[in-house]
């Protein structure tokens, strides 16, 4: 690795670590590649390539596990969930939320938590975490390879 890779990481860590402080607030890949001084469409790459996931999904993935944890809190309504982390639609939160988590805001809210009540924080945000679902494309050749 060279010295350049190497100060590239640590600016793609100061980006990513901007967009874990700041999620709440409006954030956009151009202000986050200002952060670690590339172009937009050059710290994409770089972003996907280090870390698996555009700095868009990862924003959002960060938006949606706090968003958990409001809801779980049981004190606020979606709504209330959705412009607490950030998002300013409550469509585009709602289908970003069910497609990471695999249920609606609103179900997640509603449902029991109590396994997470003895849980400390730091787990309970490992185990929490939402992760992508496979395309459809892509679960229905696994089911036909199985």
């Amino acid at each position: 690795m060279t010295r350049e890779d190497l100060a590239d990481l640590a600016r793609l860590r100061r980006a990513r670590d901007l967009i874990d402080r700041d999620y709440a607030r409006p954030l956009d890949v151009a202000e986050i590649a200002r952060t670690a001084l590339m172009s937009p469409a050059h710290f994409t790459r770089r972003f996907r390539a280090a870390y698996g996931e555009t700095p868009y999904s990862y924003l959002m993935t960060r938006r949606i596990e706090r968003a958990k944890a409001l809801l779980r809190g049981g004190d606020l309504t979606v709504t209330e969930v959705c412009l607490a982390v950030g998002c300013s639609s409550l469509g585009s939160f709602s289908a970003r939320f069910t497609e990471l988590v695999g249920e609606t805001p609103t179900a997640y809210r509603a449902r029991s938590h109590v396994e997470l009540a003895a849980v400390p924080g730091c787990v309970a945000k490992q185990v929490t975490r939402p992760r992508r679902r496979s395309s459809r494309n892509e679960e229905a050749s696994t089911a036909a390879g199985a």
